[in-house]
């Protein structure tokens, strides 16, 4: 007889319930939230069938560690098992969510979850990292352009040299030369890390055979490709490169029921990151590129018809498919 584990994940601890195939429970308890501690407790009621884990932050990390120590372990989304979860039990409470977990894995009503590798992780973290520098740095610039319009000063726009050169004759200001200052000292930290940010990952591009494939795509650079890469991992888990669209949420949102029947806007699910590269390659091909190809050409007739916006998000769907095709097979862009 097998037993059927659910692992309900949290910061310090993990509630693990394991039933039989009878769906009795067997045994209740929280562990530590280290794949050793789990395996170690999940060991005490071999033979285990299946372990089921949701989605989440530390998700990857227990998933890795566990299936290296031989646990058959399943990652589900966690947004399908909370509906499940919601229609089991009344409360919400850690156990009843691994018993309603336990259950999941005995009756195989889950859908699977793909959980990337360390080194995939590792690209989205520094691409991560280098977005909220960015936008640190934003926050800076507006916060030194609102102090220096107080005091009757205008720095006028761009964010390079000339933007701080003018700034600096702001310095001389009473009441406003401390403040300039600590902003633009802080200001320069993070524009130095910006750059360390991409030389990692103009590094991680050169030693990439994905991203030099993607990279022949014009309006897509080192930021996209790796992002794209590291998000899709690994090709062969898409039974055909059209499914790619709908995974990064750039399929339009539709509602049936009955008479009922709506097409809306995007549904915006999966990975807002690479989502909003591709929306910003598929921009860089309709407004900046001097080219002319296939594609261009049809995201065009799309934006004379319906209109830029959808033009950016058609062709933005279109890339992903595309992208997708050629980490497949291994090609590179054909114009």
């Amino acid at each position: 007889m097998e037993n059927y584990a659910g692992l309900d994940l949290s910061m310090e601890s993990t509630q693990v319930c394991i039933i039989d195939e009878k769906g009795r429970t067997l045994a209740s308890e929280k562990v530590e939230s280290s794949p050793a501690a789990i395996a170690d407790m999940l060991d005490r009621h071999a033979p285990l069938a299946r372990a089921v884990i949701e989605t989440g932050r530390m998700s990857p990390a227990i998933c890795h560690g566990l299936r290296e120590l031989g646990v058959p372990l399943v990652c589900i989304d966690a947004r399908q098992a909370h509906q499940s979860l919601k229609a089991m039990k009344a409360n919400k409470t850690d156990p009843h969510d691994a018993a309603g977990l336990a259950q999941l894995a005995r009756t195989g009503f889950y859908k699977e979850a793909f959980v990337k590798s360390p080194a995939a992780h590792g690209v989205r973290s520094v691409i991560a990292a280098r977005s909220h520098l960015v936008e640190a740095r934003v926050k800076l610039d507006n916060m030194i352009r609102g102090l220096c319009a107080t005091f009757g000063y205008r720095p006028g726009p761009g964010q390079g040299k000339a933007f701080l050169d003018r700034v600096m004759e702001a310095t001389h200001i009473p009441g406003l030369g401390e403040a300039i200052t600590s902003l633009l000292s802080v200001r320069s930290a993070i524009v130095d890390q910006i750059k360390e940010m991409d030389r990692r990952l103009r590094l991680i591009a050169s030693q990439s055979q994905a991203c030099e494939i993607l990279m022949t795509i014009p309006g897509v650079g080192i930021q996209t490709s790796a992002a794209f890469a590291a998000a899709i991992d690994e090709a062969g888990r898409f039974r055909q490169s059209r499914n790619v669209g709908a995974y990064f949420g750039l399929v339009p949102r539709r509602h049936q029921s009955g008479e009922i029947d709506w097409t809306g806007r995007i549904t915006k699910q999966g990975d807002g990151m690479v989502r909003k590269l591709l929306y910003e390659a598929a921009n860089s091909i309709l407004t900046r590129s001097r080219e002319t190809f296939a594609l261009k050409t049809w995201a065009m007739k799309i934006a004379k018809r319906r209109g830029l916006k959808k033009a950016r998000v058609a062709l933005a769907r279109r890339l992903a498919v595309i992208m997708h095709a050629m980490l497949r097979d291994g090609t590179l862009f054909q114009a």
